[in-house]
């Protein structure tokens, strides 16, 4: 089955854990400017920036999209520990790219600049790296 990503406007309960779950899995310098991971879906939720990745009925992975400015911003990029290296990064980053394309901006990696694995995913995936 393919990993769908959503850009959900409320969510299940069952979606509710799932994302916990996967925040749960994030390294703290992921998280700022939010206290947790429940604060970063919530707003996130709130604010219609938050993407899921769904395989298989269950969220496995999320990140923020937001626009500001000339450019489309990804952050806070996260999947389930247990289904890491199997492409769900891939495919938000996939649709992240297309949103961008599709409302004419440009795609950029919102991260902690001094982060090395920051660095390091901004040059994998080709785009530039701005500070949260």
């Amino acid at each position: 089955m393919p990993v769908y990503i959503e850009r959900p406007t409320q969510l299940t309960e069952q979606d509710r854990q799932d994302l916990l779950k996967v925040y749960a899995d994030a390294p703290d310098w992921l998280l700022p400017p939010f206290t947790d991971g429940a604060a970063l879906i919530e707003r996130s939720l709130a604010d219609g920036s938050l993407r899921v990745a769904r395989f298989n009925g269950r969220l496995l992975g999320a990140a923020r999209l937001r626009p500001q400015g000339e450019e489309l911003r990804l952050s806070h990029i996260c999947v389930r520990a247990l289904t890491r290296e199997r492409g769900v990064a891939r495919r938000i980053f996939e649709e992240a790219h297309r949103e961008a394309e599709e409302t004419d901006l440009l795609l950029v990696l919102a991260a902690d600049p001094t982060r090395e694995i920051a660095q390091q995913l901004s040059t994998h995936l080709v785009l530039p790296l701005r500070s949260l």
